[in-house]
């Protein structure tokens, strides 16, 4: 990932957050790139739900966790969490989530944002095991896009505006993900995550006709694999981790 300096500076009306005016890319850490697909419903990457159609059939996907504690040993381990635009069937993403990863034996828990291609940036809100986190991405014109972050345990409040004009809008998606640097990195010891709440365009990411549990796998098996939906509305499922 390149490291560099940005601004933004801005208040997002829509939202009434406010855009922190520095933010610095994710240092030491790793990008998160679209699906690397095996084969459809399986990846090396994503644990989740998507749903996917043509161009422009997403505007809007949320959802709301509560940030596990990962388990850490001797290997360094990354883990990340969130909701995006695009990537399922498009070169583009725009996300934002959490991150626990483990580093010499220790964790290490920090929030981000991307707009894929472009390198993920820091945002100012901390994580915190236990704590209960609430993000949304947001397409509006012209290629624009409003991410926000909330920990809702403490009432803190990240959001930001973006421009992406190669988005194309045609998948929504709830994820635990393995980063990437260089390739796909071992995927640290999350235990169980359960995601409440997961919207696309306003309605449960389960009822769109073309929606995807995604299993992630490694050479041996799988390394997270989500539940079923466990509501009626099918916004509500849990993943689990099995491997690196």
């Amino acid at each position: 990932m390149r490291r560099a300096w940005a601004v933004l500076v801005g208040v997002l009306a829509a939202t009434g957050l406010v855009v922190v005016p520095v933010v610095t890319t994710v240092s030491g850490a790793s990008g998160h790139p679209p699906i690397v697909r095996v084969r459809q419903g399986t990846s090396t990457n994503w644990s989740g739900y998507a749903a996917y159609g043509a161009p422009g059939s997403f505007q809007n996907v949320s959802a709301t966790w509560t940030q596990p504690a990962v388990s850490c040993t001797s290997q360094n381990t990354y883990s990340s969490y969130w909701v995006g635009l695009d990537g399922y069937n498009t070169s583009t993403v725009e996300q934002i989530g959490t991150e626990a990863d483990c580093s010499s034996g220790a964790p290490r828990y920090y929030s981000w944002y991307e707009t894929y291609p472009r390198p993920s940036y820091f945002a100012s809100v901390a994580v915190v095991p236990t704590h209960t986190y609430s993000a949304s991405v947001t397409a509006g014109a012209r290629g624009s896009y409003v991410l926000t972050l909330t920990d809702v345990t403490t009432g803190k409040s990240f959001g930001t505006s973006q421009k992406l004009n190669q988005a194309r809008g045609a998948s929504a998606e709830v994820v635990v993900e393995a980063p990437w640097s260089g390739g796909v990195l071992p995927l640290a010891n999350y235990g169980t995550v359960g995601f409440t709440g997961s919207k696309a365009n306003g309605v449960g990411i389960g009822t769109f006709p073309n929606v995807d549990p995604i299993t992630m796998l490694n050479p041996y098996g799988m390394k997270s694999t989500p539940l079923p939906f466990t509501d009626t509305a099918k916004q509500n499922f849990t993943a689990k981790w099995s491997a690196s």
